[in-house]
């Protein structure tokens, strides 16, 4: 989390911790939404032990924003404000809500979308990974089809860059999913930068999920 004590080691522990523990647990019975859910709340539990044991990281979180497709089925864990979008038939899905005080404003009516990044109090987010000893995960799932395009991305993509903009360069299948992302990071360079910018994109091809990422900073 900008502006926190040590949020890129915040990062790094929650994108390892999840990677290792959806690693060791994919042979298990476990449901796959259940693996994703306590992966999620292994990272929190490592983050906040971390900055318990060592002063220095007091306060530390980050945002978390999982996918996982297993069979023709996806799951997305997430908490804060970073974003998982569906493009399917050339049309934009958001499969994930903001954990921030904008977003509640946007839901109760009070904010139009477009008015979200430019809000003075955009980066109020109202739950984050490793803060607290506990934190609560939201999961969503659905089937995939064959074309589905899949993209995780920071806030620093999106608040320069509008949903219809994504849309458009999503749904573009002549180019690779690395080209791709290239293209998204260029997009929000180009519309001034101003933030780390982190994109994941995973297309569903045959079956099977093909993934390729790319980032102005890889939070990792």
């Amino acid at each position: 989390m900008g502006g926190h004590a040590a949020g890129e080691i915040a990062s790094q522990i929650a994108a390892a911790t999840v990677d290792e523990y959806v690693a060791s647990a994919a042979r298990s019975s476990m449901p796959p939404d259940q693996i994703l859910l306590a992966a999620a709340q292994e990272a929190n539990a490592r983050i906040y032990q971390t900055q318990r044991m060592k002063p220095e990281f007091a306060g530390m979180g980050s945002t978390l924003t999982a996918l996982m497709i297993l069979g023709e089925h996806y799951y997305v864990a997430h908490v804060g404000d970073s974003r998982a979008y569906l493009v399917r038939d050339s049309t934009i899905s958001q499969v994930t809500r903001d954990h921030s005080l904008v977003w509640h404003l946007y839901e109760t009516g009070m904010l139009r979308k477009d008015e979200l990044s430019s809000h003075p109090q955009k980066n109020l987010i109202t739950r984050s990974i490793g803060p607290h000893p506990q934190v609560e995960i939201d999961l969503e799932q659905g089937p995939t089809r064959e074309g589905d395009t899949f993209l995780l991305c920071s806030d620093g993509l999106t608040d320069v860059v509008s949903d219809d903009n994504l849309r458009r360069i999503l749904s573009d299948k002549e180019r690779s999913p690395q080209q791709i992302g290239e293209t998204l990071v260029a997009e929000a360079n180009v519309r001034g930068g101003p933030d780390n910018i982190t994109v994941v994109i995973v297309r569903v091809e045959s079956g099977t999920a093909q993934e390729e990422d790319t980032g102005k900073y890889r939070a990792l």
